[in-house]
């Protein structure tokens, strides 16, 4: 009996609510009948006029697909698709999910789709759409950097072993001399115009001496290294050749942003207050934070939002600065507190969001810069040849032979060189602000992505070769290593 009090007092008023609101529109009808009657006279011309409803109708979906936030969604649900198949056929042939991500970019560029398909990828990728897809993904990046830094301990760094020091200076300043010998033969052909010779060679150094942290991480992890020595120094190298080459980076971009040497010093010492201040200021306050609210029950969403405040606003502030807002968002993960499963309950809220949604924008953004077809002369292959020679030489021989200099097996020397050899995405960031700043042209561009690609595809192939070589040497085993 209940139930039809319930239902018949619901009839009851949803109907008197549906009366008044008729007896309201009747009312505003007749006030004004003559605007209507104007309004309903031109409706009907424009109808004899356009055509029929259906014509009409087809004409507002085709402006609805136009539209930039239904282009924008459209990309994103191709990038993601392509980029997910490409990934799990790298994950089955034993390369880096991170791999087929970077070719997946490479193909729906003007490299492979807007060469073979070019409608479909003007439709898919016009170029007014281009700038909404740069912000997206540089979002993704200023994430996708945050977890890099949360993954390096700066304890970790400090404390690091004698033998890393040595293996980690061997591997950034022996590719780095490199990559400035190499920029002296290739400047006056490839250069962009008014550019300097010394940006140009600094940051041919950069791009050389780059090791990707977070894809050497996961290789160590994924064959069970992270509990040996091989891996311990390997991911410690990585991480020291990270900080040190962020930190030139940043100080090459503030010398370019600046124009002079003089304000690119008073850029610099900004920088240098800025990262005082995040590491003597805000690291102490975030580490109080995490003392008081280190589970997963008591990270609540206020305490999230100062984290990400911070992000956001280190991110700025190193943009406003002049050293680039992935710069800003490196040192937020870098001085998150020391607590080991809080920075681990942060990456596991950003890493999803990041690298499977937001990160995959980069790399088609980065393909839709490389332009492969401009290396159209067995010259231009030659000098790409040249390029990948040098960044092998430096990265893997250099930082075998450190290892092998402090005391290190053979094998274990080959394995270091092999990982440190390894480029993926930190390649292509560095690529990118390179090009963004007018340092590259989109031949040394196209080049160095096709360097980055092979250098870490490289990686694994290597490994499997070293181990079967040196098959009766089982790695010596230590403590867990801080990483993930």
């Amino acid at each position: 009996m209940t139930k039809v009090k319930q239902s018949f007092s619901y009839l009851t008023i949803t109907g008197g609510l549906i009366a008044l609101m008729y007896w309201i529109i009747v009312l505003g009808t007749k006030a004004n009948q003559k605007v209507g009657s104007a309004a309903v006279d031109t409706a009907a011309t424009s109808a004899v006029t356009d055509g029929s409803q259906w014509d009409n109708f087809i004409t507002g979906i085709m402006h609805n697909l136009n539209h930039p936030l239904a282009v924008l969604l459209a990309q994103i649900a191709t990038i993601i698709f392509v980029a997910r198949v490409f990934g799990w056929i790298c994950s089955k042939i034993g390369q880096p999910v991170v791999i087929g991500e970077m070719i997946a970019g490479i193909l729906l560029g003007p490299s492979f789709v807007g060469m073979h398909f070019p409608e479909f990828s003007a439709a898919l990728f016009p170029k007014t759409s281009l700038g909404n897809l740069q912000f997206v993904s540089q979002i993704g990046l200023i994430l996708f950097m945050y977890i890099v830094g949360m993954e390096i301990s700066l304890k970790t760094l400090k404390d690091k072993a004698y033998d890393a020091v040595i293996i980690s200076h061997a591997s950034i300043f022996i590719p780095f001399t490199l990559g400035v010998g190499l920029s002296y033969f290739l400047y006056a052909q490839f250069a962009p115009a008014n550019v300097p010779f010394s940006v140009f060679a600094l940051f041919s150094g950069v791009a050389m001496s780059i090791t990707a942290f977070p894809v050497l991480a996961r290789i160590v992890q994924e064959r069970g290294l992270n509990k040996t020595k091989l891996g311990t120094i390997s991911l410690t190298c990585a991480a020291a050749d990270d900080v040190s080459a962020w930190c030139i980076l940043a100080a090459l971009i503030a010398f370019v942003k600046a124009g002079t040497f003089i304000n690119g010093l008073f850029t610099i010492v900004m920088a240098i207050a800025y990262v005082f201040f995040m590491i003597r200021v805000v690291r102490p306050f975030l580490q109080r934070i995490s003392e008081k609210h280190n589970t997963v029950e008591t990270v609540t969403r206020p305490v999230i939002a100062i984290f990400f405040l911070t992000l956001i606003l280190s991110a700025y502030v190193a943009e406003i600065i002049g050293i680039h807002a992935l710069f800003g968002a490196f040192m937020a993960g870098a001085i998150m507190p020391d607590n080991e499963e809080f920075r681990k309950i942060f990456i596991d809220k950003v890493q999803d969001v990041a690298l499977v949604l937001l990160l995959p924008l980069f790399f088609v953004f980065t393909g839709l810069r490389t332009q492969i077809g401009l290396l159209n002369d067995p010259y231009l292959w030659q000098i790409t040849a040249l390029i990948i020679c040098v960044a092998v030489l430096g990265k893997f021989a250099g930082s075998a032979i450190a290892a092998r200099c402090v005391g290190q097996s053979w094998k274990d020397s080959l394995s270091i060189g092999a990982l440190m050899n390894t480029r993926g995405l930190m390649e292509l960031v560095v690529l990118n602000i390179g090009y963004d700043l007018g340092v590259l042209s989109a031949e040394i561009f196209a080049m160095m992505v096709i360097m980055a690609i092979v250098t870490t595809c490289m990686t694994s192939p290597a490994l499997d070769i070293i181990n079967k070589v040196f098959k009766n040497k089982p790695q010596e085993k230590l403590a867990p290593a801080k990483y993930s």
